[in-house]
């Protein structure tokens, strides 16, 4: 029998993090992955990040990952979402290769002190205490004190096109037929999610001229803060949209669909849904929009995003050809839906660790999310944990303030869901302090303590503060009441001072920002200050009042934060809480007052008996 520290169950976005984090910070790890073809695959649409999960990939970065390093590299083309609104929802979003995202995270992966990986299906775990043995179907085992679940999709999944259901997972790979069954054997419970990924036509079949062009930007943010080289966008995407034709044929032909049907039983995404979910549900619209992405350099391949469906194969074919500039399309692969097991994520710990069993750590679409950013912001979180376990550390636990990944952890182990869990920036209450830019600035030193940023990354970190430091001091610089002055004000629709000013007071206006400074005055040296540190010193000098009164909301939440709840508190029987409320909190088993005021039905009143109840137990159990 093989020994390792830990074994990571799974080769997605989630498995990539866990592995690259329990090996860079010296445990023995083996990788396993149903197909060595599959690591880091992009198994829907050929993109990285979007609303709020560009803000996941720059946290996965701060902390010491590898995804925004991947992405810089792979990109063929790299764009910021929102733009025009505030910097708490801005986001980055990136093109990937795909065929060189998985080639560069495979390279990443076998190349890393540490790190073992192996091509295999499991069929069979013991728990036995301190020591966990993973079996495989070909009868390897291998003996561990930690294992990471990041199985993505491949749970029992099964492919369904119209009529046609095959027992597979995402684009025909091999599945993962056992592990369900597994995971039942250790009384985790498991539910049924659906998702989907639309057709990919031939590029030379598409009639571009009568689509829209969106072309990628080139002075703005990178994923990871260690990119130096800015990345080329030598790709564009297209946008066309549905129309009634389109909606015609999709109306006609629902009795075919399998949802309709009853074919698929599993709960589809609420926040990317099928296109005739979008029909049904918004009956009232007469197109919806599509991207047309390209997949990769080296092929014709282009994702159609917004045009998942489950239909027969003559229907998708018939929908395809009545949207404009897809008349021809040659279809090369066909649009299917998927179906997987997953667990409930109320059955973890906020350090993504199995309650009641310790060692045992589950990551991405397991635990009932979608995408591969949420993946891999678990993936780092459960491998980073996994971790500190076998070295008897404190394990970590992001709050809602301190990251995106924090309310995603929180949102999942807390409420639960019941469909597949989509981060957006509505569900952080506290988004203008967790933007992009400052990801480093909140979680480079977290990701430092526990091990995983090295030297080289911590150096860079080091001398961005000491950069934007510097930068600040100019910020008193006066701008003198000249035509300059004038010109910078008037150009930007504001009126007029009718004294000199300082730079920071000039950048309380509306629309002046610092970059329309610099522009005129060159207080900043491109060479000495880059893009990074003039944004952030802008957003900070901006947004300096809303900042510190978010930064006082946040101090008032930490207190319920830090009133812990005793593990050994028993909830039956007590006094003043109503039976559901008792029910819900002997369930989740909150750690503190704060997460247990996040439960669904907990009420303000019940948090005020409870905070009481807590109280009293801890004075009467002091000695």
């Amino acid at each position: 029998m093989e020994k390792y520290d830990a074994v990571v169950v799974g080769a997605g976005h989630a498995g990539c993090e866990a592995a690259l984090a329990l090996a860079r910070t010296g445990q023995k790890t083996l990788l396993l992955t149903l197909s060595l073809d599959a690591v880091a695959f992009l198994a829907c649409n050929p993109s990285i990040g979007g609303t709020a999960k560009g803000h996941l990939v720059c946290e996965v970065d701060a902390l010491g990952g590898e995804m925004g390093v991947n992405t810089d590299k792979t990109l063929i083309q790299i764009r910021m979402l929102n733009s025009g609104k505030g910097p708490a929802v801005q986001s980055l979003r990136a093109q990937a290769d795909k065929v060189a995202y998985h080639t560069e995270m495979k390279k990443t992966l076998e190349n890393t002190p540490n790190l073992y990986l192996k091509q295999g299906e499991v069929c069979d775990i013991e728990d036995n205490g301190e020591e966990k043995i993973v079996k495989t179907v070909v009868g390897d085992e291998f003996s561990c004190r930690a294992i990471v679940f990041a199985t993505g999709v491949y749970l029992n999944s099964d492919i369904v096109i119209g009529p046609y259901v095959e027992n597979v997972g995402p684009n025909g790979f091999k599945n993962a037929k056992y592990l369900s069954d597994c995971l039942k054997k250790l009384e985790i419970k498991l539910l049924r999610f659906k998702t989907g990924t639309p057709a990919r036509v031939n590029g030379r079949s598409i009639d571009y001229s009568q689509l829209q062009e969106q072309k990628g930007e080139e002075n703005i943010q990178t994923f990871s803060f260690l990119t130096k080289k800015k990345p080329k966008n030598v790709s564009s995407c297209y946008l066309t949209y549905t129309n009634e034709n389109t909606h015609k044929i999709i109306r006609d032909n629902l009795y075919r669909n399998p949802t309709i049907s009853g074919e698929i039983k599993g709960i589809g995404p609420r926040y990317c849904p099928s296109i005739e979910t979008k029909i049904v549900r918004f009956a009232d619209k007469d197109k919806h929009q599509l991207f047309l992405e390209p997949e990769a350099l080296s092929t014709n391949e282009v994702y159609i995003q917004g045009f998942s469906t489950s239909m027969p194969t003559d229907v998708q074919k018939d929908m395809i050809h009545s949207v404009k500039g897809l008349e021809n399309a040659e279809i090369m692969r066909d649009s299917y839906a998927i179906e997987y097991d997953c667990i409930d994520p109320v059955q973890l710990l906020p350090t993504l660790g199995l309650k009641g069993r310790k060692g045992l750590y589950f990551a991405g679409q397991i635990n009932g999310t979608s995408g591969y950013e949420e993946a891999a912001a678990q993936g780092i979180i459960a491998g980073i944990n996994a971790s500190l376990y076998l070295r008897n550390e404190e394990e970590l636990i992001l709050t809602r303030s301190d990251a995106y990944i924090g309310v995603l952890i929180d949102d999942i182990v807390t409420k639960g869901t019941n469909e597949p869990y989509r981060m957006m920036t509505s569900r952080a209450e506290y988004r203008l302090t967790l933007r992009q830019d400052n990801a480093d600035m909140r979680l480079t030193e977290i990701g430092r303590k526990v091990g995983l940023v090295d030297d080289k990354r911590y150096k860079v970190f080091k001398n961005k503060l000491k950069k934007l430091e510097q930068a600040k001091s100019l910020l008193d610089i006066k701008l003198k009441l000249d035509d300059t002055l004038v010109e910078l004000f008037e150009e930007n629709n504001e009126s007029v001072p009718r004294i000199s000013i300082s730079v920071r007071e000039a950048l309380k206006r509306v629309n002046i920002d610092l970059f329309k400074i610099n522009k005129k005055y060159s207080i900043y040296s491109e060479k000495e200050y880059p893009y990074d540190i003039i944004n952030e010193l802008n957003i900070m000098t901006k947004f300096e009042g809303y900042l510190k009164i978010q930064q006082e909301e946040i101090a008032r939440a930490k207190k319920n934060e830090e009133i812990e709840i005793p593990e050994d508190f028993q909830y039956t029987g007590l006094k003043g809480l109503r039976a559901e409320t008792i029910q819900k909190l002997q369930e989740i088993k909150p750690l503190n007052i704060g997460q247990a005021s996040r439960i669904s039905g907990v009420s303000p009143a019940d948090i005020a008996v409870l905070s009481v109840l807590i109280k009293r137990f801890k004075e009467q159990n002091k000695n």
